[in-house]
């Protein structure tokens, strides 16, 4: 290849959307809102006994990066209220269904705007925020499927973050920890089921969004770092070029995505997505794409202190137990949940349990 072609190649690729993944001084302050409305239609398909759902709602308190607008909801259950659970305030819409009641349905819908989020990682700042002596102990104690102790804190210590000093240089050495060693699985079921003990005892650091980012979540967490999953699903298609980041159709019922936020003193909450360079690297076309590639650097380099927000986040909440409910508590609150004549119905199942997500850009 000779010069001349090799400039106009550059320049071709410098046109491709996902090169503005490349920018160092992209920050939320600059970017603008956009709204979103999401609508859930939910149907029981075969009721017996009482019948109940459970569905998420948008993380509530405004941030900088996402702000509810408001919920409605319509149906023919005999109670339908928003609750919040757990540790983490996790918001969620219950209905209830008598025994009896024919044909059980509950139709939600969400408004919220979003604009794209990215942190200021260049120094410490006295003005950052901080967190309380109770949301330090709440994002550093282990979950029933992330402890933070034994194997995954040998992990972190020994291996990922060796020799890293600061929370800042720490929460760098595990995500790219997290991008080398591990793989998006494309078999896993749903979002994964975010069993990291599971995963590193096997040896298998394979899976999805909650298992990778979870395992992220995990080995901060056994370092005294506050770090959080943060759970949610995708709304729109990927304005940087990468189809395998975005809903790219309006219904967007198995489009749900989990993300990950750590704590750095004089930063504050930084968010980063290990998972989904994972995910580039398998999905984007041609497909199975290495490291070193153009498009996968680009979501490297931008994936540790940035989310591009076509992404409602829902809530953070791990180890949920629903309001109501006689079953098992859930590792994660991401999916519409259901139960009927005391027996829960598969989330994963859409059709089965029947309901439908779909978005629109308002």
């Amino acid at each position: 290849m000779n010069r001349r072609e090799f400039l106009g190649g550059a320049a071709v690729l410098a046109t491709f959307p996902w090169r503005r993944l490349l920018a160092d001084d992209v920050q939320s302050s600059q970017a603008p809102w956009r709204t979103f409305e999401t609508t859930t239609r939910v149907e029981v398909v075969k009721p017996e006994g009482i019948s109940r759902v459970w569905l998420p709602l948008p993380m509530g308190g405004d941030t900088d990066w996402q702000r509810a607008l408001g919920n409605t909801w319509n149906g023919n259950a005999k109670k339908m209220e928003a609750v919040k659970v757990g540790r983490e305030s996790a918001a969620m819409l219950y209905a209830e269904w008598a025994s009896g009641s024919e044909s059980p349905f509950v139709e939600l819908k969400s408004k919220f705007t979003t604009r794209d989020r990215a942190v200021d990682l260049s120094a410490a700042r006295a003005s950052a925020p901080q967190l309380s002596k109770e949301e330090i102990a709440l994002y550093t104690a282990p979950t029933e499927y992330i402890p933070c102790d034994g194997l995954i804190r040998e992990t972190a210590l020994m291996r990922a973050a060796k020799g890293a000093q600061t929370d800042l240089e720490k929460g760098r050495a595990i995500y790219e920890w997290i991008v080398q060693h591990t793989a998006r699985d494309p078999k896993t079921k749903g979002c994964g089921t975010g069993n990291v003990k599971a995963m590193l005892e096997s040896g298998n650091l394979g899976g999805k969004c909650a298992d990778l980012n979870g395992l992220f979540v995990g080995m901060c967490r056994s370092l005294g770092i506050p770090a959080r999953d943060v759970y949610g699903i995708r709304v729109a298609s990927s304005k940087l070029g990468y189809k395998s980041l975005g809903a790219n159709t309006s219904t967007i019922t198995k489009a749900q995505h989990c993300r990950a936020e750590f704590f750095a003193e004089g930063i504050g909450w930084v968010p980063v997505d290990p998972a989904d360079v994972r995910k580039v690297m398998l999905e984007e076309p041609p497909g199975n794409l290495p490291l070193q590639d153009a498009k996968v650097e680009a979501a490297h380099k931008r994936l540790f202190g940035s989310w591009e927000m076509n992404w409602l986040a829902l809530n953070t909440a791990q180890d949920v137990v629903l309001p109501n409910s006689k079953g098992p508590k859930l590792p994660f609150f991401m999916y519409p949940n259901g139960e009927s004549g005391g027996e829960r119905l598969d989330s994963l199942e859409p059709d089965k349990f029947k309901y439908a997500i779909t978005a629109a850009e308002v």
